[in-house]
Order: C-alpha cells, then structure tokens, then sequence
C-alpha cells in the first residue's frame, strides 16, 4: 500500500484555510558546545493537521525522541520555532510554558510512569488534580477514563498486578486526563506483543477521534503504520522526502 509520507504533506501545506495542531519551522536542536557539538535536528520543517494520528519512525539515534520533546515543549529548541494549537511557544518563558504543556498536551511515556504506590483509578486522579479537578468529580472521571480504555475493572489494582499492556492503557487514560488537545507518545507498544501492540494505537486511533485530538507517536513499528493518517521518517536529524527501502519492505 502507499503511504502518506512527507510529500503529502507538503501538498496539504498549499491547501487554504488548513488548520496545524503542530507547526515546526527551521528546528534546529545541539548538544555540547565546540569540538563536542552534536547537531541532532538539523533544519526540522513539519506541519501537523488537526486531528491527525502522525508517526516519526526511524532508526535508534535519528533524532526522533528529541523532536518529540521540542514538539511538546520539553526540550527548547536550538534554533527555530515550534508553534502549538496557534501558539509560538519557543519564546514562552517557563512557567508559561509548564502551564500550556499542564492545560493541552497529554503525554504517553515508554515505560508507563506510573505511581506504584497508587492504584491504577489513583494514578489517573492524581493526573486530574494536577489539573485542578478534585474529590468526587475526580474519581468518577478516573474511572470514566479507564472504562473507556478497557479497564472498568481494573481501578482498584496497583501497577504490580497488572500486565504491561493493561499498564499502558492506565497510562492512556491518565494522558486523556483534562481532555488535552495533543498527544504526545514515545514508543507507545514497545515490550508489547504484535496483538497488543495494536490494540493499543487502535485504541488511540479511536479515543483521539472521538475527543478531536491530534496524536504524534514515536514508533520503531512498522506493523501499526496503516492505523496512522500520516508517517514521517527521520534519519540523521533530518525529514526524507519518502521512506527508504530498507524500511518500506518491512510493512
């Protein structure tokens, strides 16, 4: 099957009135300073539609995960501009910066993150109280949000008592916590199984249609590449224009 890479996007780029949920300009991003300089993004151009499910893939060290940071506001950039849902936020100081990542972004993290302490319904409050919503409204969204991932029956169960795919769709619902408008995931089903692996980004597909956002994943797997509107791939710290063919005979 073709896929959307980079020369579709370019096309759309054209298209009037086209809102971008993400907008990258020129993205630069070193590490170290001198003989030791590091360039790991080298001149990024990106443009992501509103409620697109976007892939970056491509090889370990290709600069992937740094631009997943500098896209949600992680990581400043060391040249260019990053502008989310509107909002330049490369020039936003800190604590404005803390405050739009806390009100619009979602976050899905390789290793899950959970509070082990905290049952999985506690560890999806915990992330609504960052919000500022608290007590009984809290916990019935709580254990709205795992309903809707699959795991109603679930909440009282600490993160050691669940498997690695029920930790990842805790780790969903937390990040659906507030209704972000983007979400942002590195390596969403890594240690998971292929069956798993796409039950997850299915289930992302369909949580990220019906609450009108827009989802950008960092993947190494090509199996799950038809369930995404459109794939970028990244190697050296730059976009290429298409896939190469040592990963398109993958899928």
């Amino acid at each position: 099957m073709p896929f959307p890479f980079m020369t579709d996007i370019q096309t759309d780029i054209a298209a009037p009135n086209v809102q971008y949920a993400i907008s990258a300009e020129r993205v630069e991003m070193v590490f170290g300073s001198g003989d030791q300089a590091f360039k790991a993004l080298k001149g990024i151009d990106l443009k992501i539609l509103t409620g697109d499910i976007q892939l970056l893939m491509g090889p370990s060290g290709s600069g992937k995960t740094t631009l997943l940071s500098i896209l949600g506001g992680i990581l400043t950039p060391s040249g260019g501009s990053v502008s989310l849902l509107g909002q330049e936020i490369t020039g936003l100081s800190r604590p404005k910066l803390a405050k739009f990542r806390l009100n619009h972004i979602g976050f899905i993290f390789q290793g899950f993150n959970l509070f082990p302490a905290l049952t999985a319904a506690e560890n999806v409050e915990a992330a609504l109280n960052l919000k500022r919503v608290y007590g009984r409204e809290a916990r019935q969204e709580a254990w709205r949000l795992l309903e809707q991932v699959g795991l109603a029956d679930k909440g009282d169960n600490l993160p050691q008592d669940l498997s690695g795919g029920q930790k990842q769709r805790v780790a969903i619902a937390r990040s659906l916590a507030g209704k972000p408008r983007l979400l942002l995931a590195d390596e969403p089903t890594a240690a998971l199984d292929s069956q798993r692996g796409r039950i997850i980004i299915e289930l992302l597909r369909k949580l990220a249609k019906e609450e009108c956002c827009t989802v950008l994943m960092v993947t190494h797997d090509p199996r799950i590449i038809d369930l995404a509107d459109r794939v970028v791939y990244v190697e050296d710290g730059m976009i290429l224009p298409e896939a190469p063919s040592s990963f398109t005979h993958l899928v």
